[in-house]
């Protein structure tokens, strides 16, 4: 019987590459040859330590993913890639743990690594998404003293000033960027106009593109258009925005999802629902496959001009075109309905959803409860209530006193008990509800009831 083969470095990494679990990964690493003694170590080669890294590191393994970082801390075969750390920092961020980064930064040089610009730009990202704005500041005192910022560093900064609505503060970062002989490119343009046009300065984002493409000769693009366009549809002025998305195309600027989905919300929700359409099949054309976000953008508009008919066409459409509808989906149209008192049609739909092949969620319930309270269907109401308790789920503290106070108005002793009991079992009962309950029982001299619902609610 021959010997088995021994897995090589390269063989390891390509094995690694494919194996999906990252338990099985780390296992396959520690021990590439099981079934072979050797006295010498395996020698790992730097991709493999790239993608055990990477894949611990995306599942979160963070103890088994440092236990790794060790091993090739004592590697004196290469010097790693300065972006398997910038990797590992990014880790730590989506973790929420900006301390980690900081720590696998400080430890970049232990590795033989030099610190480029390129880990300082992660570092400051981790700490703008963690919310570590003071950090951010601290940070950046030193940063000129060991790397030159680019483009990258300034588009960082001015997006965490835009973020926290300190547009004045972006601007000063987009001078300094200017001063400091760095090139604004795209993505710079894009988050200025964006923080712009999300506080209502739309002729200042206006301007900024005609000087993005006229003074500093950057190609537009489309993520730079849409806050526009979406700004534009907010307030209506549709001629303008269809103005911008014709500009792009005389720029043969590739449209993206998000211009178009814009475009149709808007068209929708002013009921011009034939251009929607045109704009839903020109999408289509130009190879940009419409999803989900793209239909409920119709289904919503619709639902606000109270066309329920176009709005399950285009449930219809969906289904057709292979895009199954999700659960906001449905809870647009559920939630119309219930708007418009078409209460027996949101609930057939509710109750359609298993049929359909979509989960009920918090939201989809809480929108059926408060429409039957809102149209006084209390039986029906009270009966979403306990399947909602049975789900674990709530309603809004509004819809429980709606339902209670109309309940308490029509005297309903029974039902009241029962919802008494559902939400005493939930501790869902405050003061109050109690107001209105004992409010009711002096009103129509019922202080006997009212004393049997508190014994018998309060009795466990």
């Amino acid at each position: 019987m021959s010997a088995p083969k021994a897995i090589s470095p390269h063989r390891l990494s390509s094995l690694l590459r494919r194996q999906k679990d990252p338990n099985l990964a780390l296992q396959l690493f520690q021990n590439p040859n099981p079934q072979i003694q050797s006295p010498k170590p395996f020698r790992y080669s730097l991709l493999s330590y790239d993608i055990i890294i990477t894949k611990l590191g995306r599942a979160k393994m963070f103890d088994q993913m440092e236990q790794i970082l060790r091993q090739l801390s004592r590697e004196t075969r290469f010097v790693p890639c300065e972006i398997i750390f910038c990797n590992v920092i990014s880790f730590y961020g989506r973790a929420r743990l900006p301390h980690k980064a900081f720590q696998m930064f400080d430890q970049i040089p232990s590795f033989r690594c030099d610190r480029t610009v390129k880990s300082y730009n992660t570092v400051l990202d981790v700490l703008f998404k963690c919310g570590e704005v003071e950090k951010m500041r601290e940070f950046l005192v030193g940063l000129g003293n060991h790397v030159t910022p680019d483009a990258c560093t300034y588009n960082i900064l001015i997006n965490a000033c835009c973020k926290s609505g300190c547009l004045d503060d972006a601007w000063n970062t987009f001078d300094e960027m200017r001063k400091r002989g760095v090139r604004p490119n795209g993505v710079t343009f894009a988050t200025l106009i964006s923080g712009l046009c999300a506080n209502y300065r739309l002729e200042e984002a206006m301007r900024l593109k005609e000087d993005m493409i006229r003074l500093y000769r950057v190609e537009p693009e489309a993520p730079v258009y849409t806050p526009l366009i979406k700004e534009l549809c907010r307030i209506g002025e549709l001629s303008l925005a269809f103005g911008l998305k014709d500009e792009l195309e005389r720029y043969k600027v590739k449209l993206d999802s998000a211009v178009y989905t814009t475009l149709i919300s808007a068209l929708s929700k002013f009921g011009r629902k034939d251009e929607a359409y045109w704009i839903l099949e020109e999408m289509k054309v130009s190879g940009c496959k419409p999803d989900t976000v793209t239909y409920n953008a119709m289904i919503n508009g619709f639902c606000m001009e109270k066309d329920f008919e176009a709005a399950y066409k285009v449930l219809d459409q969906m289904v057709k075109e292979g895009c199954k509808p999700n659960i906001i989906s449905y809870n647009v149209i559920i939630g119309g309905l219930c708007k418009e008192g078409k209460w027996v049609e949101a609930n057939d739909l509710f109750e359609d959803l298993p049929r359909r092949g979509c989960k009920s969620d918090i939201v989809c319930y809480r929108t059926i409860f408060a429409g039957l309270c809102d149209w006084k269907r209390f039986k029906e109401a009270t009966s979403i209530l306990d399947e909602m308790f049975f789900k674990g789920y709530a309603p809004s503290s509004a819809s429980i006193h709606k339902l209670v106070d109309g309940l308490c108005q029509e005297a309903n002793m029974a039902l009241l008990l029962k919802v008494l009991t559902s939400l005493g079992n939930a501790n869902l009962i405050n003061e109050g509800i109690w107001e209105l309950v004992i409010s009711m029982a002096c009103k129509k001299e019922m202080l006997s009831n009212v004393s049997e619902l508190v014994d018998t609610v309060m009795v466990p």
